[in-house]
């Protein structure tokens, strides 16, 4: 299969292998499937794992009716969180955690209600109730299992994050969130708002 043309701003990320720039035909591409040699950088940062080869390519045709405020699609099965800008100029694709087992996972439509930058992570009643030493706050800072960035869900409870142990990323390693790499994140929460469309699979 040839290479892919890149639409014009687009980036496509993984594991911090990164491109951008006016129509690109990236070198390290078989793919737009996910099926990206830039392995190396996601298994530096995650020697456990590598899941780039399961990463699904995805169109947001398939799962929203426009791309008004910006969509965000979280593949919960490939550990993979696509974004589609509304001027359908940029997307993103990045490695996420994922809930632990499917009791924690919830699946359909949601949107983001609120954007944080430095959160206070404060663990749900149900958290604290299965393990009653987490602590009942933890301020922004390296420890904050939310790392820099937060926005919230309509779903109470259910967040997109960062991070505060790289090596989550890729793994099954949350009580419901999506966790990202912190330059990640910080790089989605800019193109997020109120309203931005998500949808977990």
């Amino acid at each position: 299969m040839p290479d892919p043309i890149l639409p014009r701003r687009t980036l496509l990320a993984l594991g911090g292998a990164a491109l951008l720039g006016a129509t690109v035909r990236p070198s390290h591409a078989r793919d737009f499937t996910g099926e990206i040699a830039g392995e190396q950088a996601l298994e530096s940062a995650q020697p456990h794992r590598r899941n780039t080869q399961s990463f699904r390519s995805a169109r947001w045709e398939d799962h929203f009716d426009t791309r008004r405020n910006g969509c965000i699609l979280c593949d919960v099965a490939s550990r993979a969180l696509h974004f589609w800008s509304e001027d359908g100029e940029t997307y993103l694709v990045y490695p996420t955690s994922v809930p632990m087992t499917e009791e924690f996972t919830r699946r359909g439509r949601t949107e983001i209600t609120l954007l944080r930058r430095y959160p206070v992570w404060i663990p749900t009643p149900s958290m604290r109730e299965r393990d009653p030493s987490l602590p009942a706050r933890v301020e922004p800072g390296p420890e904050n299992p939310m790392g820099t960035r937060a926005m919230n869900l309509s779903w109470q409870f259910y967040r997109i994050h960062g991070i505060d142990n790289p090596a989550k990323v890729g793994r099954m390693a949350s009580n419901g969130c999506f966790g990202l790499f912190n330059h990640h994140v910080e790089y989605l929460f800019e193109r997020c708002r109120v309203g931005t469309q998500v949808v977990v699979i």
